[in-house]
């Protein structure tokens, strides 16, 4: 079954011509069936980008999703077109009058992690959002400095920058073969990590009710489920494209910014070559198992959600 994604919407065109099904609301309507509602709280700079990432993930399951965009409300991006915005993204404040009800929210991390949290323009609005996911939606997935706003909201887990930047594709050890959300993982695997900042496992063991799922000798915890929030954190990016590293490690050396060669990511380490993906499978086990737990648990009235 297809994602539902307006026709003009740029990741519509993208994914189809990538084999993703995708299907436009007119259609959608017409089926007799209830699509799974997935918000994207996107924070980050390149809005589009980030679309087709996420759309690409969620959109490779058996299941419809009515895939909605939502923005912070008085936060302007400056690396997206206003109309892009005005036509496809509704604000938190909009989305919060209308009362709308979620099977899953996603939100995105946002190259603010140099800012203690009380410092970025939108954590009050942020805080509103964390703790309107508890009545609104059914499961939210925290991604990088989301997922770390969200622990450390529900938590007060801090997060603690690092003396490097953490880049590249860094090996993860299963730590929980048995959660519905790690079904045919391996036992290691990489992901990439792109972050000056980390989340300490001794202070995730300390707070109730956590459960660390992925983790790293070298990066620290990766996955970790909250059961109580009804949420999943993740501080790396399973989400990125094969070239993502690639784009920031240029950047970068434009910029004339420090940066090292981000590890275990080119062949032989060696930035003239084509970078592997060595991530893209898992990526898609773990988003279609969050899907397919929602799939599994959320009431199939929407309006049940939250009660």
């Amino acid at each position: 079954m297809p994602i539902t994604l307006p026709a003009t919407l740029p990741a519509f065109d993208v994914l189809s011509k990538e084999g993703v099904m995708v299907m436009t609301p007119e259609r959608a309507e017409t089926q007799e069936i209830r699509p799974l509602r997935i918000g994207l709280l996107n924070l980050m700079p390149k809005k589009i980008q980030t679309e087709n990432q996420f759309a690409r993930l969620i959109g490779a399951t058996p299941l419809q999703i009515d895939f909605q965009l939502i923005r912070m409300t008085e936060h302007q991006t400056k690396n997206t077109a206003a109309e892009h915005m005005e036509t496809f993204y509704h604000s938190f404040a909009e989305v919060a009058e209308a009362g709308t009800k979620f099977d899953g929210l996603i939100i995105t991390g946002a190259p603010i992690e140099h800012l203690p949290f009380e410092e970025v323009t939108y954590w009050r609005e942020l805080q509103q959002v964390m703790d309107w996911t508890q009545t609104h939606v059914h499961s939210t997935f925290g991604v990088c400095w989301g997922g770390m706003a969200m622990i450390n909201h529900f938590h007060g887990v801090g997060k603690h920058m690092l003396d490097a930047k953490a880049f590249g594709c860094f090996p993860q050890t299963n730590l929980a073969p048995t959660s519905p959300y790690l079904r045919g993982f391996s036992d290691e695997l990489v992901i990439p990590v792109s972050r000056w900042t980390e989340m300490r496992q001794a202070e995730v063991d300390a707070a109730p009710g956590l459960r660390t799922l992925l983790g790293s000798d070298d990066t620290g915890p990766c996955l970790i489920e909250d059961a109580v929030h009804r949420a999943l954190y993740i501080f790396n990016h399973f989400e990125y494209d094969s070239d993502t590293l690639k784009q920031e490690y240029d950047r970068d050396v434009a910029a004339g910014t420090p940066i090292n060669v981000p590890m275990n990511y080119y062949p032989d380490d060696d930035p003239s070559k084509k970078p592997l993906n060595r991530w893209r499978s898992h990526a898609h086990l773990l988003y279609g198992n969050w899907i397919n737990e929602l799939y599994q648990t959320t009431p199939y009235d929407l309006e049940n959600i939250g009660h």
